[in-house]
């Protein structure tokens, strides 16, 4: 019976993958196209469409199949049924584009039936398993790609009534692919979205004409939005001398599709200084707020993804230019006469560099830009980027433990703004914008500088401002520093010596007018009384007396802002009396005085410079040979570190420490070094929090690092196969555990002798071999868990080992052929699976050792039989087998002439005892036959 028309085939919760326990949904089948809504996530894989709620729990799911009906089996002829999961499907729908249409409370999902045709259905936005309305028609590609755009956009300024579909379709001019299946689309499209357009739904028509935009080369679009009126679509374009250009038009919304798609101009995005041809545009994100228009872009600098960069444009549309003359673009083809060459556009800051990037999102939050960025290793990496274009460190907010590529598009959790959606290959992830909650005190929380977070005085703990209710909070500032407080001495012309401090903090507003700052020192009286008096983000002390001891001053600084209080211990020297030759120690040592460095000498804060910046390029001032790396090994690991990497070069003598660094402005992990021969060292690689390449260089005790070499962080083994998946209790039989990442495995453990580590056999990308520890009991079966032990972590394999008692061997016979004997092993059967490559067997004869060469393993119902040849042997029979397996040595004797002759009999009765089964068999049957006539 019919129940619905439509192609989709209703499969409530239960036919669906359930949320996982970290925040996360597991789909059926690879990821096609995702959307989200108010509450409401969109999910279009292979075979089917998910509605989630915003938390990412089911609410419905549909399977994207159905019947043909009729004889001509045409696209129009398909129908909804509910039959069971054996029926034969005969029609598969494949989406390519999903869009959310919230003023109409529909859901628009287009793609293509039956691997040729166009098809279209809008459903209920509510609830997905209420069709709307269907049809066969073509909106968006007929082929899956990412390099094709679908966006919904508005021409008039009633959203219902002028709503549109925007779609560039990528093109191939040599695309020799070809549909039975008819249709206008071109390059850029605008259909419509609802039956009382003119021309009905999904039309492309305007005013019984077609307009389009078309392509007159290779393009593949990566994204397009409309802000206010105006359309961007950007895209990749491949010129004719092979060459790529990242391509930006803008289209503005007029009262009509033609004269939209006449008012086309377009801007080239230059990426490097030799003009960008080459550069690949990858994935894209508007940045939101502003007067101008900001849009970040990643780009391929190299062609490939291994080497990508975050770049800022300003795209802010240039509508001046003649329209419509765009030499990659077109509307008016055949009546152009002319082309202007593209305006082009360069990048107001390179933000971030880090291999394989593959998708970006930018938010606001205050004063800061933030940026959620995908890797093509499964990490979302957070860079929180100041009005000045300056970045804080880039923080990992998730690291999947393999390598899943995060797909080119992250959206933002529009409920509560504080999680994005990561999508991964069958999976989404929910994960929070900030890890606020993991820094424990003020200062941990304003060195994060994550500009989501705030430090919540009344609570005293570190957290979302919105959740700190009555606004007593602190933050860090608009732009980017270092230090919470800073300071510096000044001497005035008149002799007095003057401290300045200032805060560099961002306060709620029931915090600003509680601001205080207490000075004080050993002396009874620090500062005078006609000082100023603090003034929020300042304060500053005149000293009484205008001499400092020669020894310096120690100052305490206690500084009050609400209900949070800050204590600052100094160090106050003479600044004319910090003097030595000119060197970066005493440079650095001038300013972390607050003094200033002018004309290569010290000097006060108010007459030189106080940025440590000035310090980098000086010498040191100490005689050290420089150091230089030549290697590390290893130099790839997982991003749990390693133990005892060794570092190799000359001149190492004088190195007291190696510095890892991920970003110059970032805070480096250092570990100290040991065995130290001049031209090696042991050292510890550290865990990271995230995946990728960080410098190396080696440090000396007057703080300079020299070298340039480099550690690459990788994800963590893993062992998902263990084979053989047993083991004789006496140990030591061969494992090969498979999976990925199993190079950087520094030993094995077991869960019933976690202190014995077997270091590994030999180990590749996939594979490691150990040997099993032994276990206590040799009568018990038991089963044990593998662990792996990387650097100071142990990981867990998800198969077990079980343990078996020993085998059992119970004699042997022994025949001479020619010069040489065959020796045949009786063994009892057991559930070890024991091949012959895992004995070694000697004949003893006459108390000299002959090696037995294995050829085979046969196997019966209660005994193994393993047989090997003894080679050019004396005539005298063998009475005593050496057996060797693991590590275990067995002596065995031949066995009595009884047990020989029973031997026999068991082998032979086996296949007498089959033929009796068989006329069992037979004769049953044909009873049963005879019986049924009857």
């Amino acid at each position: 019976m019919i129940l619905l028309p439509g192609l989709l085939f209703i499969l409530w919760g239960g036919a669906a993958r359930c949320l996982g326990e970290d925040g996360g949904f597991t789909f059926d089948g690879d990821l096609r196209h995702f959307a989200v809504t108010t509450n409401t996530v969109y999910i279009a894989t292979e075979e089917k469409l998910y509605q989630l709620n915003h938390d990412l729990t089911l609410v419905h799911s549909l399977t994207l199949r159905g019947i043909l009906k009729g004889g001509n089996q045409q696209p129009d002829d398909v129908s909804f049924y509910r039959v069971s999961e054996t029926a034969s499907w005969n029609a598969t729908f494949k989406v390519n584009v999903l869009l959310p249409f919230v003023e109409n409370d529909t859901l628009i999902s287009c793609g293509v039936i039956d691997k040729e045709c166009g098809y279209c259905e809008v459903l209920d936005l509510k609830n997905i398993s209420n069709l709307v309305h269907r049809e066969s028609i073509q909106v968006g590609p007929l082929r899956s790609s990412n390099a094709s755009v679908a966006v919904l956009v508005n021409l008039k300024k009633n959203p219902t009534q002028d709503t549109y579909i925007l779609t560039g379709v990528q093109q191939h001019q040599h695309n020799t692919e070809q549909s039975s299946c008819t249709s206008n689309i071109q390059t850029v499209n605008l259909q419509n979205t609802v039956e009382k357009q003119a021309g009905g739904i999904f039309s492309l028509n305007d005013d019984q004409l077609t307009p389009s935009i078309r392509s007159k080369g290779d393009v593949e679009f990566v994204d397009g939005f409309q802000i206010s009126s105006t359309m961007y679509l950007l895209s990749n374009v491949l010129s004719a001398a092979k060459s790529n250009n990242v391509r930006l038009i803008w289209l503005e919304g007029k009262t009509s599709k033609t004269q939209t798609y006449r008012s086309l101009r377009g801007a080239t995005l230059s990426v490097s200084e030799a003009g960008g041809e080459g550069n690949r545009l990858l994935a894209s994100s508007v940045i939101p707020g502003g007067p101008s228009v900001l849009w970040s872009g990643l780009f391929s600098v190299d062609g490939g993804q291994s080497n990508t960069e975050l770049l800022v444009f300003d795209i802010s549309p240039d509508l001046t230019g003649e329209d419509d003359s765009d030499p990659d673009f077109c509307s008016v083809c055949p009546e152009k006469t002319s082309v202007t060459k593209p305006k082009t556009l360069k990048p107001k800051a390179v933000l971030f560099r880090q291999n394989y990037m593959t998708s970006v999102l930018a938010v606001r939050q205050k004063a800061w830009m933030v940026f959620f960025i995908g890797t093509g290793d499964g990490q979302l990496i957070k860079l929180a980027v100041d009005k000045d274009y300056h970045t804080a460190c880039p923080m990992v907010l998730y690291r999947a433990n393999d390598d899943r590529q995060v797909f080119p598009k992250i959206l933002l959790d529009p409920v509560d703004h504080k999680h994005v959606y990561v999508p991964f290959q069958n999976q989404m992830k929910r994960v929070p914008v900030s890890k606020c909650s993991m820094y424990t005190n003020v200062q941990e929380c304003w060195s994060a500088q994550d500009p989501h977070c705030v430090w919540c005085g009344s609570k005293s703990r570190c957290t979302f401002e919105d959740d700190c209710t009555d606004s007593d909070w602190v933050s860090i500032p608009d732009d980017h520093q270092h230090k919470i407080v800073s300071y510096k001495v000044e001497k005035e012309p008149t002799g007095q010596i003057k401290l300045n401090i200032q805060t560099h903090l961002t306060v709620g507003q029931s915090t600003l007018s509680r601001f205080a700052c207490q000075f004080s020192a050993s002396s009874s009286e620090l500062c005078s009384r006609s000082g100023p008096p603090p003034l929020f983000p300042q304060c500053t002390c005149i000293f009484s007396d205008s001499r400092l001891p020669a020894e310096g001053l120690g100052v305490s600084v206690r500084i009050r802002v609400g209900k949070t209080h800050f204590l600052e211990q100094l160090t106050l020297t003479n600044c004319s009396n910090i003097r030595g030759p000119p060197s970066s120690v005493l440079c650095q040592q001038c300013i972390r005085a607050g003094c200033g460095w002018s004309k290569n000498s010290c000097s006060w804060a108010n007459q030189g410079v106080i940025n440590d910046s000035v310090c980098q390029t000086m010498e040191s001032g100490m005689n050290f040979s420089r150091p230089v790396i030549s290697s590390i090994t290893p130099s790839v690991v997982s991003f749990y570190g390693r133990n005892h990497a060794v570092l190799s070069g000359q001149n190492l003598r004088d190195v007291t420490r190696v510095r890892m660094t991920v970003d110059t402005d970032c805070t480096p992990q250092e570990s100290p070094v040991w065995n130290n021969t001049g031209v090696n060292l042991t050292f510890h690689i550290p865990r990271t929090d995230g995946k990728g390449v960080v410098k190396v260089c080696a440090l000396l005790p007057d703080g300079g690092c020299h070298g340039n070499t480099k550690i690459t962080y990788r994800s963590s083994p893993s062992c998902t196969k263990i084979v053989p998946s047993s083991s004789w209790v006496s140990g030591k039989r061969e494992i090969t555990l498979m999976g990925s990442h199993l190079d950087f495995v520094e030993g094995v453990t077991h869960s019933h002798a976690p202190q014995r580590v077997r270091p590994p056999g030999s180990s590749s990308y996939q594979n490691l071999t150990y040997d099993t520890p032994a276990a206590e009991n040799s009568q018990r079966t038991f089963t044990s868990t593998v662990f792996l032990r990387v650097a100071n972590e142990t990981l867990s394999c998800s198969d077990k080992i079980t343990y078996y008692p020993d085998p059992e061997f119970t004699g042997f016979t022994s025949t001479r052929i020619g010069d040489n004997v065959r020796i045949t092993i009786e063994k009892e059967a057991d559930k070890l699976e024991m091949t012959a490559a895992e004995l070694s067997v000697w004949g003893v004869q006459e108390g000299k050792q002959y090696p037995c060469i294995m050829k085979s393993k046969e196997t019966f119902p209660k005994i193994d039989l393993f047989i090997c040849f003894i080679q050019n042997t004396p005539d005298a029979e063998f009475l005593h087998l050496m057996i060797k397996y693991g590590d275990k040595t067995v002596r065995l004797g031949p066995p009595s002439l009884l047990h020989q002759v029973l031997l026999i009999l068991r082998l032979l009765l086996i296949p007498c005892v089959t033929v009796v089964l068989v006329i069992i068999c037979r004769w049953q049957k044909k009873l049963t036959a005879e019986m049924n006539k009857l």
